[in-house]
């Protein structure tokens, strides 16, 4: 019963990923139109409707049908399913690998998503700060940025760790007169 009610959870938390990805598109969709940006925070944050057919910075949009399908449909649908069904099978993750998975697991879901349903995946912020710029970005490539840095988190959390318990059982380092 732990195992069927750890799968749902884990199904639910995704699905919720998913759908707030999901709204903001259709918001964006809906509401935005493409000549019209929209800036708060004296033009630091930007609203800008845009549709990506390309994969991450647009990478790959101008590839020709049939390597177009396979690098940006269907491995990308053949690798989410898989991941979903590994994280839903293994069961010995930390909580911030299973939270950073989901993160990861849901954007891409997001976006290929978009992909499919679409044919292109709407990003609509962008972020400029004096020489610090972003892409255009959505809230799946949030929560895709979330996720890895859970994941790193949770190294860095269990790289102290061992460093604390090496420190711990390491005998002391006794003082020699030198003579």
């Amino acid at each position: 019963m732990k195992t069927v009610y750890r799968a749902i959870v884990i199904l639910v938390v995704l699905a919720l990923n998913i759908g707030c990805d999901q709204v903001s598109k259709s918001i964006v969709r809906q509401k935005l139109s493409y000549e019209q940006p929209i800036s708060f925070i004296h033009d630091h944050f930007t609203l800008i409707k845009i549709e990506n057919t390309g994969a991450f910075l647009s990478v790959g949009e101008t590839l020709s049908n049939p390597y177009r399908f396979i690098l940006l449909t269907l491995l990308p649908v053949l690798s989410l399913l898989a991941g979903v069904i590994f994280l839903i099978v293994q069961k010995n993750f930390s909580r911030l690998i299973l939270a950073g998975m989901i993160c990861v697991l849901g954007g891409g879901i997001g976006n290929i998503y978009d992909r499919i349903a679409h044919g292109s995946v709407t990003d609509f912020m962008h972020i400029r700060f004096g020489i610090f710029q972003t892409g255009i970005f959505n809230v799946a490539d949030v929560s895709i940025m979330v996720g890895i840095g859970l994941i790193l988190l949770d190294a860095l959390v269990k790289k102290m760790e061992e460093k604390k318990l090496q420190q711990q059982t390491e005998p002391p380092i006794e003082a020699t007169d030198a003579e």
